[in-house]
């Protein structure tokens, strides 16, 4: 997940470090705030200081406040970024999840099945409709993309690409009984001319 190789992937990770540098930021003035509670000497007949007014209502509420509402906006920003859009240059394909595997099918080549590695196009925008023939299942590629549920009798859509050809690997992320944390698969992503030989159904 911290090594993106991907637009999608890119995308979360940036988000991942702004919500750990806010979230870091908040825990620093809560735990500031604290240390001043318990050391420092209150007196009842002493009037509030400026100061402290600007520690509790400044730092300990309008600065959290602010920091979640920048992160809340970032993130359904990012999060609209993520969705699948109308590209005339999309591939698709499908992915089926059951107990204990991942078959895919792909809508340039019809007839043609993998179980257990989805071959894709490098650089191109892929879509990936999700199911299951059984119970839920997550779809996970964390250099590529996030994670989107494969649910039964429904299709979720999620947008991969990688910038680059390789091997990536894959794995459902929700627990859906024993023997899930073997149910992965592997994502190879081929340059334009392997691609093509692909399409055309020769030996890679």
């Amino acid at each position: 997940m911290l090594d993106p190789v991907g637009p999608a992937a890119t995308e979360i990770n940036t988000l991942w470090w702004i919500m750990l540098a806010g979230s870091a930021l908040i825990a620093i003035i809560v735990a500031a705030l604290i240390w001043r509670s318990f050391y420092s000497t209150p007196n009842p007949d002493k009037p509030r200081s400026r100061t402290l007014r600007i520690w509790i209502h400044g730092l300990g509420l309008a600065f959290p406040i602010s920091v979640l509402a920048a992160l809340l906006i970032y993130a359904l920003v990012v999060g609209e970024r993520l969705l699948p859009h109308h590209d005339t240059q999309v591939v698709r394909v499908h992915a089926i999840a059951q107990q204990w595997r991942w078959q895919f099918t792909y809508a340039e080549r019809p007839n043609y099945v993998s179980e257990g590695i989805l071959h894709i196009p490098a650089g191109r925008p892929v879509d990936v409709a999700i199911t299951t023939r059984d119970v839920i299942h997550s779809f996970w590629v964390p250099r590529l993309a996030g994670k989107l549920d494969a649910i039964p009798g429904h299709v979720n859509t999620l947008r991969i690409e990688a910038d680059a050809p390789g091997l990536y690997h894959g794995q459902s992320a929700e627990f859906s009984g024993a023997g899930y944390t073997g149910h992965t698969f592997v994502v190879q992503a081929h340059s334009a001319a392997d691609w093509a030989r692909f399409l055309a159904g020769e030996s890679m």
